[in-house]
């Protein structure tokens, strides 16, 4: 079972926007197995990051300019992928840029070149409910080192993920009947106990208007409202 673990680095979070991919990064698995065989392109966008994005990914106008433009890589990239099934952490974010530029290309969707795609972030809060689950949070989680990672980087996060998949998936094919019955067998019975109080902090002014900056920020580099602001905006009245 071949499966490509992918991530990308863009301009900003909005491909109608303009926005575009700066970095592709993947990494192979075969059964399972890392094979070596990855795939990693800058990519010039022909345009600037946004002060957000820049922020995250550290990748300069000045460092993209001598790199290909998409189209430049496009058939290596759908060689690549031909088939594959593929694992992305939030994979409507990659997804939506990737067929974006395919789509300027007048290109099939990126999403009919692979066999399928993997959500690790959708199985992460599905393990995980109530729990942060990003990529950094599960790296530690799983105990998967990122000491190394100062700045976002589309082949590092690819390498990460790969190493946060396998370990979240490690056994999902051999816990049978036998395991779990073995397991009951084994357990001791513990005595049930009363489930302590629960605390309710509120927040305090200053984090309500830290809180309400953040909306600022993030409305403002959408051009918009963002996700949160547009789904906790008060019905406008009739």
């Amino acid at each position: 079972m071949r499966q490509i673990v992918l991530d990308t680095e863009t301009t900003g979070i909005n491909p109608k926007l303009g926005n575009r991919v700066i970095e592709i990064g993947c990494v192979e698995l075969n059964n399972r197995m890392l094979t070596g065989n990855n795939f990693h392109v800058y990519i010039n966008p022909e345009r600037e990051s946004e002060e957000g994005a820049l922020n995250v990914h550290g990748l300069t106008t000045e460092f993209l300019s001598d790199k290909p433009k998409f189209h430049q890589i496009v058939e290596d990239l759908r060689a690549y992928i031909q088939g594959a099934e593929v694992i992305i952490h939030n994979a409507p974010f990659d997804l939506g840029f990737l067929n974006h530029e395919f789509k300027l290309l007048n290109l099939p969707d990126f999403s009919s070149h692979i066999g399928g795609v993997i959500d690790t972030l959708v199985q992460a809060k599905e393990l995980h409910p109530g729990k942060r689950n990003s990529l950094d949070a599960l790296c530690d989680r799983y105990g998967v080192s990122n000491s190394h990672r100062k700045l976002h980087g589309a082949l590092l996060d690819a390498e990460l993920l790969a190493d946060v998949y396998l370990s979240m998936t490690r056994g999902q094919n051999s816990l049978g009947m036998d395991a779990e019955e073995e397991v009951v067998a084994g357990a001791e019975l513990l005595e049930p106990v009363p489930l302590a109080d629960i605390i309710f902090l509120p927040a305090s002014d200053d984090e309500l208007a830290a809180h309400a900056a953040t909306l600022a920020g993030l409305d403002k580099a959408v051009k918009g409202q963002c996700i949160w602001t547009a789904t906790t905006a008060p019905p406008a009245a009739a």
